[in-house]
């Protein structure tokens, strides 16, 4: 193992985000897969939410083995055929690591745990 990272959050911090309103805001963060699927959600703030602390849990992660900022944008969550979750990393350099991820959410938090090898 080379580096884990985790992180919680309030769902509330996206709750009645939408894409009109907040477009520019959403777009610095989430890809618009991401933002097509959580936006295709009955209620997207958690999804919104576990997507964002899965990114800054990935975020923590590699500042313990990569020197440059990682901007939100270029980390992708994405659901695999068997409903579990992934992460693409949209930097070259970054794509030889293996990237363990879990997100979870109920009514009111969102949390995710990332391991790098």
């Amino acid at each position: 193992m080379l580096a884990i990272g985790v992180d919680i959050e309030d769902n509330s911090r996206f709750e009645n985000k939408t894409p009109n309103k907040d477009g520019k805001f959403l777009k610095k963060i989430f890809t618009d897969t991401e933002l097509n699927y959580c936006f295709n959600k009955r209620f997207p703030a958690p999804h919104l939410c576990a997507r964002f602390c899965a990114k800054e849990a990935v975020v923590k992660a590699f500042s313990n083995i990569y020197n440059n900022l990682i901007p939100y944008s270029k980390i992708e969550i994405f659901k695999n055929n068997n409903g579990s979750v992934g992460v693409n990393i949209l930097i070259d350099e970054l794509k030889k690591y293996k990237i363990l991820l879990s997100i979870s959410h109920d009514k009111n938090k969102s949390i995710a745990f990332v391991i790098i090898e």
